[in-house]
């Protein structure tokens, strides 16, 4: 099993910058696809950005340009950063790991962009 643990989330003026972190309770190495995803209020839970092992990544064209996921396999930990946030931004980011076909979910963290 792979437990993930979310945080970096807050509250922040639009145009300003966060960065999230998802920490796992084992080795990332061997975990070929993670990403970051996000559910608004009264919204379905989309994808925001993926990052392969060999570190391809993709991203939602919303957040293309702004939003940069990366991982640290030495540290077990997934990241993402995020620059230029707007208002429709805000959501509970989560953190999934897909690993010997499971699907893993952090608890997620909330991130909120206001003025």
């Amino acid at each position: 099993q792979v437990q993930l643990v979310e945080s970096g989330g807050g509250l922040v003026q639009p145009g300003g910058s966060l960065r999230l972190s998802c920490a796992a309770s084992r080795s990332i190495f061997s975990i070929r696809s993670m990403g970051w995803y996000r559910q608004a209020p009264g919204k379905q839970r989309e994808s925001v950005a993926g990052i392969l092992r060999g570190g391809v990544t993709n991203y939602a064209d919303s957040v293309k340009g702004r939003f940069t996921i990366s991982r640290d396999n030495a540290k077990n930990t997934m990241y993402l950063q995020m620059n230029s946030l707007k208002s429709e931004d805000t959501a509970v980011y989560y953190c999934n790991a897909l690993w010997a076909g499971v699907d893993y979910w952090g608890q997620g963290t909330q991130v909120t962009v206001s003025s």
